[in-house]
C-alpha cells in the first residue's frame, strides 16, 4: 500500500499495477522488463527493485523518476531507515540510498567528490593478449600453440583465448543445440583445447577464470595468479547465428568480467562464409550486438549512497533499451568474421602476396569497405595489420606458398580479425574516472608458423590503462563530507524536519452509527505531511496488538496532506464480525449494553525522512441490543456478510 491508500503490485514481466482499496485494477506501467521481486514506498515516491539488480523510482502517478543499476544479482527486499533506503541483494549485499534522491543533495555529493578525486582514484595499466584462431575440427600440434601463445612481454596479466570450429558436423551441431536448451555446454573436443592451452599457460602462472562452449565456438580466459584478486563477476552468453538463428555453427560466445571494478567484455564470432554473403555477415553482427545476454548487469554502483540514480542504464533517442553491450567500459570482438576480398582475382590476390604487397590488398577487404560506410562494427577500430591473408591455407604446409591449391583457388582473405571499442569517445581523450579504459595496440599478428588448420591463428596484445576508484578512501570521503559540509549539513536539517500536523480533537465518543469526523491539517505551508492511522487495541490477555477494533471503521487510514490543507477523516462504528456475534452470545464480547473503547495512533512524517511525531486519539462507543436490527434477521450474514 502507497500513501495514498492505493495497492501496488509487480509481475514477472517488468510490469507494475495500480489498484483502489476495493480491488479495481486503475492502470498499469512498464518501465523494465525484468521480473518485479520488491516494492517499497515511503513518502511520495516507490522504489521498485527487479532481478537483474536495477532500482527504479516512481512517483505515485507511476512516472519513472529515475533509475540505477544497485546490485549486480536480484534485489530482494528494501527497507526504509532513517533517511535512507536501503536494497538487499541475493548475493547479500546491502546498499543504502538517499530518501531524497534524484535531488539537490546529490548534486552537491557528486561536485564535492570530483573536487576531492585525486585522493581516491588510482590509475593501474596492464597488457592483455587475445587470439583468435579457427581451427578446422583438427588439434594444433604443442609446437603449434606454443609458437601462437608465446607472451610478448611478461607484463602481459590477462589471456584470451576465441576458437572457432571445434567441432562440427551435422550430428554434434544439433546435440550441441539440444544441449543448449537446457543449459548444458563443452564437448571432448573442447576440454581438450582448454586442457592443452591451460597447460601452457600454467607455465606462466596463469589460471582459467572463465570459459564458454556453444557448438564449435569457445571462449576462455586465464589471468595471472598476482592478479585474480582483481579479477570479479565474470559471466558468460552465447547466441547462435546458424539456420533459424537457432543452430551453432555461426553465432557467438562471449565472456565479461570486471578489471579493477571496470566491466569489459570479449566475444568470439563466427559469421557467415562465402564471397557473396556480405550482408549475411552484418547482419549476423548485428544479431550478435542486440541480442547477447547476461546473466547480470554490468554497470554496478561502486560506491554507496554517493551517486544516487546517476547511473542510469543506457537508453536510446526513442527512450529504448539500448544493448548491453553499450554498457561495458571496453568490449573486444575476436574471431572468424568471414569477410572476403572483392573485385579481385586469385591470380591477381596471389601476385600481390607474393610480393607481401599487402597494403594494396586491404583496399579490397570487405570488412573496411562495410565499416567504412558504417554497416558493421560501428564505433570500433581495428589496429593497423601487415601480417599475410589468414584464411585459405592447405594444411600442413608453411609459408605463403600453402594457399589453397585446390580446384576451388579460393581467393585468399583476412577472414580471421580482432577489433575494439573502449571507454574514449574521441581518439585524443586520456584515462579517467569519466573515461575509465583506454586502450592501444602494442602488436598486431597472425602465426604463420602453425600449420594444423586452412586458417592461420591471429592475436593482438592490448596496453590497457584502467582508472578505478579505491572504494574505502571514497566511503571516507563521502563521510567527510556528510558531517562537515554546510550546504549538505542545512540540507540533511531539511530532510529531517517534518510538518507540524494539528489533530482537531483527541477524544472521540460514537453514539450508535452515527460517524465522527477528525480533522487532520498541515500547518507548514511548503512541505507535504504523510499520516497513517493505526489501531491499538487490548486482547484477551490485556496486552496491545495493532489493529483497528472489528466493530470501528477508520477512512481513510493513510494519505498525504499539502501544505497547508487539512484532511476529514471519518470514524464510525462498523458491523460486528462473526467472531464477535458467537462470543458475545457467551458473554466475553463486548456485546449489549457494554462500552467499547481503543486507542487510535495518528502517525505523521515528512516525505525525506522517517522521524515522526504520533497523537492518540480515545475512541469510546457504548452499544445497544436495540442497535440491531430485530426482524429481517438473517443469521448467515453474520457469518459471511
Amino acid at each position: 500500500m502507497s500513501a495514498d491508500g492505493m495497492i501496488w503490485t509487480g509481475s514477472a514481466n517488468g510490469s507494475l499495477a495500480q489498484w483502489d482499496g476495493s480491488g479495481n485494477r486503475l492502470r498499469e506501467f512498464l518501465h523494465h522488463s525484468s521480473s518485479v521481486q520488491c516494492i517499497c514506498n515511503f513518502g511520495t515516491r516507490l522504489w521498485v527493485g527487479y532481478m537483474d539488480g536495477n532500482i527504479q523510482l516512481l512517483d505515485l502517478e507511476g512516472n519513472l523518476l529515475g533509475g540505477w543499476i544497485a546490485h549486480n544479482s536480484p534485489i530482494l527486499s528494501m527497507a526504509v531507515g532513517r533517511s535512507y533506503i536501503f536494497s538487499l541483494a541475493g548475493h547479500g549485499g546491502i546498499r543504502g540510498w538517499n530518501l531524497s534522491s534524484p535531488g539537490p543533495l546529490d548534486s552537491i555529493l557528486r561536485s564535492e567528490l570530483i573536487e576531492k578525486d585525486v585522493s581516491y582514484k588510482n590509475f593501474e595499466y596492464m597488457k592483455v593478449l587475445v587470439g583468435s584462431w579457427n581451427v578446422g575440427q583438427e588439434k594444433a600440434s604443442y609446437e603449434s600453440l606454443r609458437a601462437w601463445l608465446k607472451l610478448p612481454t611478461p607484463e602481459v596479466g590477462v589471456v584470451v583465448v576465441g576458437l572457432q570450429e571445434v567441432d562440427m558436423g551435422a550430428g554434434f551441431l544439433a546435440m550441441s543445440a539440444a544441449k543448449e536448451t537446457v543449459g548444458l555446454e563443452g564437448s571432448p573436443n573442447g576440454e581438450w583445447w582448454l586442457d592443452v592451452i591451460g597447460q601452457i599457460l600454467k607455465g606462466h602462472s596463469f589460471v582459467r577464470v572463465g570459459s564458454r562452449q556453444m557448438a564449435g565456438l569457445i571462449i576462455a580466459v586465464w589471468v595471472r595468479i598476482n592478479l585474480k584478486q582483481l579479477i570479479g563477476d565474470v559471466d558468460n552468453a552465447a547466441v547462435a547465428c546458424g539456420l533459424g538463428r537457432a543452430i551453432g555453427n555461426k553465432g557467438a560466445v562471449g565472456l565479461r568480467m570486471r578489471i579493477h571494478d571496470r566491466s569489459i567484455c570479449f566475444v568470439n564470432c563466427h559469421f557467415a562464409a562465402h564471397m557473396e554473403a556480405v550482408s549475411r555477415r552484418n547482419e549476423d553482427f548485428d544479431h550478435v550486438f542486440r541480442s547477447i545476454t547476461f546473466s547480470s548487469p554490468s554497470n554496478v554502483l561502486l560506491t554507496t549512497s554517493v551517486s544516487g540514480s546517476a547511473a542510469q542504464p543506457l537508453r536510446g533517442e526513442n527512450g529504448s533499451r539500448l544493448p548491453k553491450l553499450s554498457d561495458t567500459d571496453m568490449i573486444v570482438f575476436l574471431g572468424d568474421f568471414n569477410y572476403r576480398l572483392s573485385d579481385i582475382s586469385y591470380d591477381e590476390a596471389m601476385g600481390l602476396v607474393s610480393r607481401r604487397c599487402f597494403d594494396w590488398l586491404r583496399e579490397n577487404d570487405q570488412l573496411r569497405a562495410e565499416m567504412r560506410y558504417g554497416r558493421v562494427f560501428q564505433g570500433l577500430r581495428e589496429g593497423e595489420f601487415k601480417f599475410p591473408p589468414t584464411y585459405k591455407f592447405d594444411k600442413h604446409i608453411a609459408g605463403l606458398s600453402g594457399y589453397d591449391s585446390s580446384e576451388k583457388k579460393r581467393i585468399p582473405a583476412w577472414c580471421d580479425r580482432i577489433l575494439y571499442r573502449d571507454s574514449r569517445a574521441s581518439s585524443d581523450i586520456e584515462c579517467s574516472l569519466e573515461c575509465p579504459v583506454v586502450g592501444s595496440i602494442s602488436m598486431y599478428d597472425s602465426c604463420m608458423e602453425a600449420t594444423d588448420s586452412d586458417h592461420k591463428p591471429v592475436k593482438c596484445v592490448f596496453n590497457l590503462d584502467v582508472a578505478h576508484v579505491d572504494k574505502q578512501t571514497m566511503r571516507q570521503k563521502y563521510g567527510e563530507i556528510m558531517t562537515s559540509n554546510k550546504k549538505v549539513l542545512y540540507l540533511l536539517q531539511g530532510l529531517e524536519a517534518f510538518p507540524e500536523v494539528n489533530i482537531s480533537t483527541n477524544d472521540i465518543i460514537l453514539q450508535d452509527q452515527n460517524p465522527a469526523v477528525v480533522k487532520l491539517q498541515n500547518r507548514s505551508t511548503e512541505e507535504l505531511a504523510c499520516f497513517e492511522i493505526i489501531g491499538q487495541t487490548p486482547n484477551s490477555s490485556g496486552t496491545p496488538f495493532s489493529g483497528f477494533p472489528s466493530w470501528l471503521k477508520v477512512s481513510p487510514a493513510v494519505g498525504i496532506i499539502s501544505p497547508g490543507q487539512s484532511v476529514e477523516v471519518t470514524l464510525q462504528h462498523g458491523q460486528l464480525r462473526s467472531q464477535d456475534y458467537l462470543s458475545s452470545t457467551s458473554g466475553n464480547s463486548p456485546g449489549a449494553g457494554q462500552e467499547k473503547d481503543a486507542t487510535l495512533l495518528v502517525m505523521v512524517t515528512g516525505v525525506y525522512s522517517t522521524a515522526m511525531r504520533d497523537h492518540k486519539i480515545h475512541v469510546k462507543h457504548g452499544s445497544r441490543r436495540d442497535a440491531f436490527p430485530s426482524s429481517g434477521y438473517n443469521f448467515a450474514d453474520r457469518f459471511f456478510g
